[in-house]
Order: structure tokens, then C-alpha cells, then sequence
């Protein structure tokens, strides 16, 4: 009887705490990510963008990638690519030769050993639950929105000048994720009572009765 009082007092403290909640949404849960080392990645696309639309094929050289950071040695979101790899990003079947490439591709790749790729990928994202407080911390629904961006570069290098740069990437995400399940917090009552209720049962349970051991044998004076 102790164990159902208690579950009911509970229970009693969760709905007021659900109801103050109900509207208080700065209460849910909410993170941020980004790839890279602190302070070593750009804090938008357009920043990221803009550093690349300085570059110019044909004049930039190593040593002013390395002012910007686009380094693998300074900059985490920046890796060298094997020549291997880069041979499947333009040669992607049999129908592509090296004469349908861009003339900076073609010569960076005929380079071979004088030829270095480096590709540059940072993303940054935003993640938070919005809506109601009560129905998302009972679990009955919850609504999360996440947003950010990603940024992907590719720049070729021959003889320590930039041959060749490309960009890519999503300047906005933005996902909306709906889970929705009315009948989780019933579903952890009932669970929560089942166990009480095994516990009163098995601590009201009789003891077992005693059984003495038989006499096998009789002594004699």
C-alpha cells in the first residue's frame, strides 16, 4: 500500500510540474555542432564563399593558402586528396577522357606526383526542440528543427599556383522532424505499476513452510 501511495503522489507532482512547464519552451533541450577546431572554420557560407572567390587559378599560390587557412596542417576541415580518388571525382566512367576535362584538371592530373589536391568540407548546424514543454518532456510529441549550412571546396595546385578551384555545397538546411507517440506515458505507467505491484506481492508473499527431516535410523541404549 506504501509503494501505491507513493506512485500517486508522484504522479500528482508530474501533472503540476507539466502544467507550469506547459508553456515554457526555453526549457527544452537545444545544441550546436560544427566541424573543425574552435575558431579555425568560417562562420557562414558566404564567408566561406567569399574567401574562395578570392582565389584566382593561374596566380594564387601555396604560400597564400596558407594565409587563408586552407591548409591541412592549419585547418582540420581541410584534407589532401590521393591522386587515386581524384581520378574517380572526373573520370567517372569509361565515356570520360582526360580531353573533356577542364584544361586545369587535365594538366594538375598529367602533373602526377607535382600535382596536390586539397578539399575543404565545413558544416555547422543548429539543433532545437520546439512546442509545447509538457507534451514533449511526457513524450507524447516532439517537434525538433534543425538548420545550419554546408560548404564543400576543391582546389588544385601544380608547381605551387592554384590550377583549378571548384565549390559546392547547401548555403541553407532547414529540417522539421515530427515524433509523435500518445501512448508512451501510459505505456511507462503501466510498466512502473506492473513493477509495484510485483514488489507488494512479493513482499506480502507467505513463507515457505518448514518440512523436518525424516528419521532414518533409531539408537539404541
Amino acid at each position: 500500500m506504501r509503494s501505491i501511495s507513493f506512485l500517486a503522489t508522484g504522479r500528482a507532482a508530474l501533472v503540476f510540474f507539466l502544467g507550469t512547464v506547459a508553456g515554457c519552451s526555453s526549457l527544452l533541450p537545444k545544441s550546436k555542432e560544427t566541424t573543425g577546431a574552435a575558431g579555425s572554420g568560417w562562420q557562414s557560407y558566404q564567408d566561406a564563399q567569399q574567401a574562395f572567390d578570392r582565389i584566382v587559378p593561374g596566380k594564387t599560390t601555396v604560400a597564400e593558402l596558407q594565409e587563408m587557412r586552407l591548409d591541412p596542417r592549419l585547418n582540420p576541415n581541410t584534407t589532401q586528396l590521393p591522386r587515386h580518388e581524384l581520378l574517380q571525382r572526373f573520370i567517372v566512367n569509361q565515356s570520360v577522357s582526360m580531353n573533356d576535362l577542364d584544361e586545369g584538371v587535365r594538366d594538375c592530373l598529367q602533373a602526377r606526383e607535382q600535382c596536390r589536391a586539397l578539399e575543404v568540407n565545413q558544416t555547422a548546424s543548429q539543433t532545437k526542440r520546439t512546442g509545447n514543454a509538457a507534451l514533449d518532456i511526457a513524450k507524447v510529441y516532439r517537434e525538433t528543427h534543425t538548420s545550419g549550412w554546408r560548404f564543400c571546396g576543391l582546389i588544385l595546385v601544380k608547381d605551387g599556383v592554384v590550377v583549378y578551384k571548384l565549390t559546392s555545397g547547401q548555403p541553407a538546411i532547414h529540417e522539421i522532424a515530427h515524433n509523435q507517440d500518445v501512448l508512451g506515458p501510459l505505456q511507462a505507467l503501466s510498466s512502473k505499476l506492473k513493477l509495484d505491484v510485483n514488489s507488494i506481492a512479493s513482499g506480502n508473499a507467505p513463507s515457505e513452510p518448514t518440512v523436518s527431516q525424516p528419521v532414518t535410523g533409531i539408537r539404541k541404549k
